[in-house]
């Protein structure tokens, strides 16, 4: 593993040559000039992704119990170049004793069982079979997150879901109401994940409208959280990256506040994931800020 690693880290720098270049004149491009040599859209090589993360207590919180954890690495050798990511987010149950614990406990959980695996296998030299299906490790880290929460936070609770990017694909492992988006450049919005709640079992089953589940009194309840003796079985969805897209995933304290067409525009128009992720916050924040707010976004450019 050390002389696969030393291929990246392990150069040492080579002296700059003196050698003086005669007969050459230098002087800067002009905007003409440098419009007519930059490409219409940039080639990044290796492929990697670019990463925002916002978060907020929101306006009427005291307490923030919502965690987020976002990683990415690439390993390239100008043959086989992969960048994969980790992003992860946890929504404290409000009204449950540590709401806080329960969401630190199960992102941590989640994130520290699923580098652990991705890791091992992507540092390999031999490069040797992973011997679990992604879905399966992505299924398993949940019942660790699980069994951290019932450990940590004994009557606490807690959404979770986590995306396991690598290259273009990407795998969603979901429990609760928190939301993976995809958002596309056309302003195209397309939810990933179904809420495990009680009001989108209503509108499943046609006895409340959209409009009357977003005033329904009983809106945060949810039938699928982790921390609850409640036999349940995550979500697991395998997809492909939005490509030319940005994924999002958020709490219902940034989605259940901003239309889908208001988050599209501000991920659209922001300069980079970071700058967008706090323009979604402060949106949220302006509109009431009513929960507390996390947000996740990342681009794959290549």
């Amino acid at each position: 593993m050390l002389e696969f690693l030393k291929k990246f880290i392990g150069k040492k720098p080579q002296p700059a040559t003196s050698t003086p270049v005669i007969g050459i004149e230098t002087a800067p491009l002009s905007e003409e000039q440098l419009q007519s040599v930059l490409p219409e859209t940039v080639h990044v090589s290796p492929p990697q992704y670019q990463i925002g993360m916002g978060l907020s207590v929101g306006r009427q919180r005291e307490v923030n119990e919502d965690t987020i954890f976002a990683l990415s690495a690439t390993i390239a050798d100008g043959v086989r170049d992969l960048p994969f990511g980790i992003f992860v987010l946890a929504d404290g149950m409000g009204g449950h004793a540590s709401g806080e614990v329960a969401s630190a406990a199960a992102a941590k959980t989640m994130a520290q069982f699923v580098l652990d695996k991705i890791s091992s296998w992507m540092l390999s030299v031999e490069q040797e079979g992973a011997g679990e299906s992604i879905q399966e490790i992505m299924e398993s880290g949940v019942r660790e997150a699980h069994r951290a929460v019932l450990k940590a936070a004994p009557g606490g609770g807690t959404t979770l879901t986590a995306v396991l990017a690598l290259g273009e694909q990407i795998t969603i492992a979901h429990v609760g109401d928190s939301r993976v988006y995809f958002i596309y450049p056309d302003g195209r919005v397309q939810i990933k994940t179904q809420d495990h709640s009680l009001v989108h079992r209503l509108k499943e089953l046609g006895q409340i409208t959209d409009k009357e589940a977003s005033t329904h009194p009983q809106r945060n309840i949810l039938y699928r959280a982790l921390g609850q003796t409640e036999p349940f079985r995550p979500d697991i969805i395998t997809c492909e990256f939005p490509h030319p897209g940005t994924l999002l995933l958020c709490s219902d304290g940034l989605w259940g506040v901003l239309p889908e067409e208001s988050i599209a525009h501000i991920v659209n128009t922001a300069k980079s994931p970071s700058q967008a992720c706090q323009t979604l916050v402060e949106s949220a924040n302006l509109a009431g800020g009513p929960d507390n707010i996390s947000v996740i976004l990342a681009q794959y450019l290549s």
